[in-house]
């Protein structure tokens, strides 16, 4: 890790989709902070944690769940709160940017792409908000996308969402300021994880993609890891209601 964030230390962290992806780096980078650690998503992450707990010698809890069903969402965190203490951090990463065409996208898409994109993190802040009063304080992470930013096309829904996960940032962020809890988020740009390789990055596009940022560099899972664990510790206590851009200087060409 570039930097230690020693309060971090024994914080219970909560991460949606943290075993793959931008998620998996994350709940690395918690680990190797001393952090406990507890994280949802669909499919099944049991070598993901065995492989953490080799490598970190910390190991997560792994908790399915499909965070567009609610009940199962809000059931989810508290099973995490049952296990590791109150979850004084909450990292709302879950995401997907599905393709789809303005015109052929029907209602149940469009309420499907909502609650997975947006929604669950409405929810999810609701329900780890009582903990983290009760707790003095605590610190959640909203990603968003530098999609809505750009004026791009092609997935109206998930763009939609990341203009919107701002506004709940800044909402939050001053009703529950009081209590000590800073809501902040974080947009990335074009991360390179193993679905964006497979779905969407080819030679040509991220080629195009790079010549746009200032630093010519693919954008990595792990590069995203270090302004989070910043984000979430009191190395950051006076900020709260910031939406920081990570994509390597696009949006700025």
């Amino acid at each position: 890790m570039a930097a230690t964030f020693h309060d971090l230390k024994g914080q219970s962290v909560f991460i949606t989709g943290g075993g793959s992806g931008i998620g998996a780096a994350l709940t690395e980078g918690f680990l190797r902070q001393g952090a406990k650690v507890a994280f949802c998503q669909r499919s099944d992450a049991t070598p993901f944690c065995d492989a953490m707990e080799h490598a970190t010698g910390n190991r997560p809890l792994f908790l399915p769940c499909d965070i567009s069903v609610t009940d199962q969402l809000q059931l989810t965190l508290s099973t995490a709160a049952k296990a590791h203490g109150p979850i004084t951090v909450l990292v709302n990463n879950a995401a997907n940017d599905q393709r789809h065409e303005t015109m052929t996208t029907d209602e149940t898409f469009w309420d499907w792409s909502i609650n997975v994109n947006l929604r669950s993190y409405f929810f999810a802040c609701q329900a780890v908000i009582p903990g983290m009063k009760a707790a003095g304080g605590g610190a959640i992470v909203n990603f968003s996308s530098i999609s809505f930013m750009m004026a791009d096309k092609g997935y109206a829904a998930y763009i939609t969402a990341n203009a919107g996960i701002v506004g709940l940032t800044r909402t939050l962020a001053r009703e529950f300021g009081p209590d000590r809890i800073r809501v902040n988020a974080l947009a990335p740009g074009w991360v390179l994880t193993e679905r964006q390789k497979e779905m969407w990055a080819t030679p040509e596009s991220l080629a195009t993609h790079l010549g746009r940022q200032c630093i010519p560099d693919p954008i990595q899972p792990e590069d995203v890891t270090g302004t989070v664990l910043f984000l979430a510790s009191e190395a950051s206590k006076m900020m709260t209601s910031q939406t920081l851009i990570l994509d390597g200087g696009y949006i700025s060409s």
